[in-house]
């Protein structure tokens, strides 16, 4: 097992249910699978509502329970007519509260639970851009939970500045991570290798991995631009790997292909798709990079990272800091990884460069370092305990 839930089990019998668009991939999705497998271990039923993805068989595998459900839709008629197939649901399952972890479905869960009369959460997952009225509106639905998890103090801030909630309402619960499955000692060579042949890396290149969705506020660009500085700054022996799928932006696909042939840098940086097997895919890599240029909410790709003794470098935006230990913060020998202004090229490659040319002493003491540090601060036990604890108070206060 991934963990194991071992608190009193007060939730036992209770069935608690989960919307979101999809199980593909992401930090929101990942989430809801490793709360499924929490609520079945303290005994409860976890079942998900959503329209499939390549992580059922996961949630299956784990004890949650899959409901085929039209949570992607955006359109306005189809969401009401959820809102109806929702309470069904709910009043047929015997479901005790709904947790959204997205917009579209959260108003759908939002509008089913004031009918059903049951209690509603909500995870604040993503930054959410947009500052017209009807935009913020759209997105207040996220802080309309009866609880409202902020994934990070950055995220907490930012809910009380827009949506200016009943503090009550607000718990920060960072991302948990399965310290279990991102350790170095349960990643084998034969894993590591098949990584790298799918990548074309020959036994002597060194990987700099940018592991995320292809958007342009994922910061593609922006190693691409940094791979052309360090190349002319000598570094022959370094690939850069683009991994994540478009999700249907091939115009940005096209961008970036053409990024890459003005630097000729066509063997250099490759886009390499979705990535399963992420441990094996971090232990393949020198060097680990989230040059965001919008605030992410979270840094999960920076705590697996860590967790797996590989270095980062991350933009000085949003959450993702919160996660690493750098100057000014903490004195340069107690270092975790490198921030760097957003959208800067040049700050990018200069934290790169000092990556890759840390001596192995050096290298193994930041990996110690990184390691104990993701361990205290973000435990996958700590999400589930935590995240458990607020349904079982949502619930209780519901019947006293």
């Amino acid at each position: 097992m991934a963990f194991s839930y071992s608190a009193p089990k007060p939730l036992a019998g209770r069935t608690i249910l989960q919307i979101i668009p999809d199980l593909n991939a992401g930090g929101a999705e990942r989430t809801t699978i490793d709360i499924a497998e929490g609520l079945t271990q303290a005994g409860a039923r976890a079942l998900v509502a959503t329209e499939g993805g390549r992580l059922v068989g996961e949630l299956q595998a784990k004890g949650g329970i899959w409901v085929p459900f039209p949570a992607a839709t955006k359109n306005p008629l189809a969401m009401a007519s959820n809102v109806g197939k929702l309470v069904q649901l709910i009043r047929q399952e015997n479901v005790d509260l709904v947790h959204a972890r997205s917009r579209a479905p959260a108003w759908v869960a939002f509008a089913a639970t004031r009918v059903a009369k049951k209690g509603f959460v909500t995870t604040y997952h993503g930054a959410y851009n947009g500052k017209s009225a009807p935009k913020i509106l759209y997105n207040s639905v996220m802080a309309r939970g009866d609880v409202v998890i902020a994934n990070s103090m950055f995220t907490a801030e930012l809910i009380q500045k827009v949506h200016r909630i009943d503090p009550v309402k607000l718990r920060v619960i960072h991302r948990g991570t399965n310290f279990e499955s991102f350790s170095p000692e349960m990643v084998g060579p034969d894993r590591v290798e098949k990584v790298r042949r799918s990548w074309l890396a020959t036994p002597d290149e060194r990987i700099v991995l940018l592991a995320a969705r292809l958007t342009p506020w994922k910061g593609q660009k922006v190693l691409i631009r940094a791979a052309a500085l360090l190349r002319a700054r000598g570094y022959q022996d370094v690939v850069f790997v683009l991994a994540g799928d478009p999700q249907g932006r091939e115009a940005y696909v096209e961008e970036l292909d053409k990024l890459i042939a003005s630097e000729n840098l066509g063997s250099v940086v490759r886009r390499v798709g979705h990535v399963t097997d992420m441990p094996a895919a971090l232990m393949a890599s020198t060097l680990v990079t989230v040059p965001s240029t919008e605030p992410e909410a979270f840094g999960r790709v920076a705590v697996e990272a860590q967790a797996m003794g590989v270095p980062v470098v991350v933009s000085d935006l949003g959450a993702v800091p919160e996660t690493v230990l750098a100057p000014p913060q903490v004195k340069p020998e107690a270092r975790t990884g490198w921030r760097v202004p957003p959208d800067s090229a040049e700050g990018l490659a200069d934290a790169i460069a000092h990556a890759l040319d840390l001596k192995p002493s050096a290298r193994e003491a930041l990996a110690r370092r990184a390691r104990r540090h993701v361990e205290a601060q973000f435990s996958l036990d700590h999400m589930v305990s935590e995240t458990l604890d607020c349904y079982q108070a949502l619930l209780e206060e519901a019947t006293s």
